[in-house]
């Protein structure tokens, strides 16, 4: 999305160019003017509802509703609708289409994505998905907000640079796409056709680089194999149509492979709309049009550029370009008022499904959310549980954690996020119901000795870093809650290394050199830091990563630390080491290393250097132990009966498209037994890999499925996971196809390993 100062900047352009345009919460009804119109009737299907609509209007109208601060058209009851809102962990007023005051001044602030990430939880994430769409339609009740949202963000993390990796489910494109399909559900509900808000999945594609080193979003141009989009940059974008079927995919700043992806018909018309069969709109990140005419220079007018974007696939403009410059188009015989209808029935037709068509929102199925269901108590108790899920303890040496009620009464809190409050909303967020502070957190467990050490995290001096060393030298125990915030990384804003800033390093050290107890390193950030000074250093034998948890972060920091719950997040990004970004630009979008080259390769499935802390890292208070209960060694692949393979021909070593497999059911089942061996309940996270056969185009590893299981002290429990054959043992070739490896698959499960043997049903060779 656009940075603030933009953000305003269109604001005003909007109210200015679209007179009788949007105000947040006014809501489209059919009035009694016009609720006898074939478009008003809720007992029609909504294709016919939306071509009787889309044929009263006139071009003027219909270029006017091509925008996301979309006009009115009184004489047909239709009010002006702002189409811009956010709720990417929480309703967020960022956009202009929400706004906070009177009965409802805050919503609920869940920890940010890459923190609720780290659960592997796809239960919390639907559940936190329904909260947050349920404080959405209260306050679109009230007149507070849209019904549109443009969340999640599920581009891949694939740089620990980039700014806003922190709005993202990490790395994984499985992972991703799992948490995209997920969210989106808890936010759309699950009443057939109808929608309680409409989801929106951005930014189609390729995009993770914001402010780097001179080279910015609005003038990138990503050069992607197609095999790098096939296999990591669009599965979550696929999974989030295909599986969640969200209702909007957003377009975004840059180019790919030389075309801007908001006018690249094969990204939006074929693969969006066409392939993945979208039912819903597309729509532009804030300015994207006006951005490939005025910035990347795409188009020569532009009249151009609006009609490039209509025919290429784009619905929706965030910002007035469209409005300003489509009529001109038509005129010149750019493009045709069929062009824009097109465009018009897939946004109407979202508006309809949300019931902006249905008469006031009181009589509506959602009518009776109010004021009471935003902050509710459970809610805030959902926000508290899902930063607990999300904490990730890196190191617990001895081990020194828990701490103890009796041991550790005097706690020593330092460092410059050891008080933060809006810090740990990260960025997307609107204004929290409240927030409790690591501070206030450890306070409820103890008596607390309280210096900052530095006075904000780019801690450019050690003024008070006496008065930090001293608090440590007292206390039983030493907090030290350290990391970034908004001014390190953020949207528009990249990070240069991967270390601590300033010197925020030499401050632990110091401080853990004067500690009396035990030292425990809390680390608030986005992205990896490298900690291997800490991670290597006895004096802080435990390090724990609590992201961006969110308005309830600093109590659960605290119920971490003093054992009140049990850690079992897993780190859904690697933590490198600061010199794996020597000579690694940003712009190098490859994700497969090549070692002629020096060139590392991206996230765990194609890096194989050295870590700080590998994807899916993440201890417990207590241990597990699992072992296989049942699994297959051999699969049987059925080939689609419209391909022959030829007779007598061994298909082992061979790779057969997915296309020509009989994929709708074919899934391998596994049973394991977990056993907590310890003396105390916990949740632990079973993460299944799978290396495919040698000789193909694969990653070393790659995640295949994930399931969270809550496992009492000395007791055992039996969890079930399926693999999609095709879906997930799959890989893509050079040329972009997606195919299956035949022959042994070794899945890996923690520290067991399991082969499974893939063969076709029919022996012989697939030809492609």
């Amino acid at each position: 999305m656009a940075s603030t100062t933009t953000t305003a900047s269109l604001t005003v352009l909007f109210n200015l160019l679209l007179l009788g345009s949007s105000i947040a919460g006014e809501h489209f009804a059919c009035d009694e003017t016009t609720k006898g119109l074939p478009f008003c009737q809720m007992k029609l299907p909504i294709q016919e509802r939306v071509k009787d609509l889309v044929g009263r209007f006139t071009l003027q109208e219909k270029v006017r509703l091509l925008v996301s601060g979309a006009a009115a058209v009184p004489r047909l009851g239709i009010k002006g609708y702002e189409w811009w809102s956010e709720a990417l962990h929480g309703v967020s007023n960022v956009g202009p289409g929400t706004k906070f005051g009177g009965d409802i001044p805050g919503a609920t602030s869940f920890p940010q994505v890459i923190t609720t990430a780290a659960s592997f939880n796809a239960t919390l994430w639907e559940a936190i998905g329904r909260v947050v769409s349920d404080e959405a339609r209260a306050m679109y009740n009230g007149g507070m907000a849209g019904l549109t949202f443009w969340s999640p963000n599920v581009n891949i993390f694939r740089d620990p640079r980039w700014g806003r990796g922190q709005e993202t489910p990490g790395e994984d494109p499985v992972l991703a796409g799992k948490y995209a399909a997920s969210y989106v559900r808890g936010l759309q509900g699950n009443d057939g056709d109808r929608l309680k808000v409409a989801a929106c999945c951005k930014h189609f594609t390729a995009y993770d680089l914001d402010n780097w080193n001179g080279v910015d979003r609005f003038h990138f141009n990503a050069e992607v194999s197609k095999q790098d989009r096939k296999d990591t940059f669009d599965v979550p974008f696929r999974m989030c149509v295909k599986e969640g079927k969200v209702a909007s995919v957003m377009c975004s700043y840059n180019q790919v492979n030389g075309v801007p992806t908001c006018a690249d018909s094969n990204l939006l018309r074929k693969t969006i709309r066409g392939a993945w069969q979208l039912n819903g709109y597309i729509v532009s990140d804030c300015d994207s049009v006006g951005v490939f005419y005025d910035t990347q220079h795409y188009t020569s007018t532009p009249e151009e550029a609006a009609a490039d974007s209509i025919k290429a696939g784009l619905d929706l403009d965030c910002g007035p370009f469209l409005a300003l410059h489509t009529e001109d188009a038509v005129k010149r015989g750019l493009l045709t008022e069929s062009d824009i209808n097109g465009a018009l029935t897939s946004t109407l037709a979202v508006q309809m499904r949300l019931g902006m068509f249905d008469g006031e929102p009181s009589a509506q199925p959602y009518g009776h959310l109010g004021p009471k269901d935003v902050c509710s108590p459970s809610h805030q108790d959902l926000a508290l549980e899902a930063a607990r899920q999300g904490i990730v303890l890196l190191k617990n040496h001895g081990p020194s954690l828990p701490l103890s009620h009796l041991r550790h009464r005097n706690i020593a809190v330092i460092g410059p996020n050891s008080n933060a409050t809006v810090t740990m909303i990260g960025n997307y967020a609107g204004i929290a119901c409240g927030y409790t502070s690591p501070l206030e957190g450890l306070g409820r467990y103890g008596s607390t000795i309280h210096e900052m050490g530095c006075v904000d995290v780019h801690c450019n001096d050690e003024e008070l870093f006496s008065g930090a060393i001293d608090a440590a030298s007292q206390a039983d125990a030493t907090v030290l809650v350290m990391g970034l915030d908004q001014s390190i990384e953020a949207e528009a804003r990249d990070r240069a290394d991967l270390l601590l800033p300033g010197r925020q390093q030499e401050l632990v050290s110091k401080v853990a050199k004067a500690s009396r107890g035990p030292t425990v390193l809390v680390l608030m950030s986005g992205g990896p830091i490298d900690v291997s000074f800490a991670k290597n250093d006895p004096r802080i034998p435990a390090i724990i990563w609590a992201g961006y948890p969110g308005q309830a972060g600093g109590s659960a920091i605290a119920d971490i630390l003093f054992g009140t719950a049990n850690p079992g997040g897993k780190l859904p990004v690697t933590w490198y080491p600061q010199d794996y970004l020597t000579n690694l630009p940003m712009t190098s979008m490859a994700m497969r290393s090549s070692p002629s080259k020096g060139y590392p390769g991206r996230t765990y499935r194609f890096y194989k250097g050295p870590t700080v802390y590998p994807f899916g890292h993440g201890i417990s208070y207590t241990n597990f132990v699992h072992t296989i209960a049942s699994a297959p060694t051999i699969v049987a692949v059925p080939l689609d009966g419209r391909y022959r393979p030829a007779s007598n021909v061994t298909v082992s070593g061979k790779a057969i498209r997915v296309t020509h497999a009989k994929c709708a059911k074919l899934s391998i089942g596994l049973e394991l037994d977990v056993k907590n061996t310890g003396s105390r309940d916990g949740t632990h996270t079973l993460l299944v890999f799978s290396t495919p056969p040698a000789g193909h185009w694969a990653p070393h590893k790659q995640l295949v499925g994930f399931e969270k299981v809550h496992v009492s002290a000395r007791s055992e429990q039996r969890v079930g996971i399926n693999i999609h054959v095709c879906k997930y043992l799959s890989v893509v070739d050079p040329s972009g196809i997606r195919r299956i490896p035949m022959g042994k698959h070794s899945l890996h499960i923690g520290d067991l390993k399991h082969s499974v043997s893939l063969q076709a049903a029919t022996l012989g060779v697939i030809k492609s």
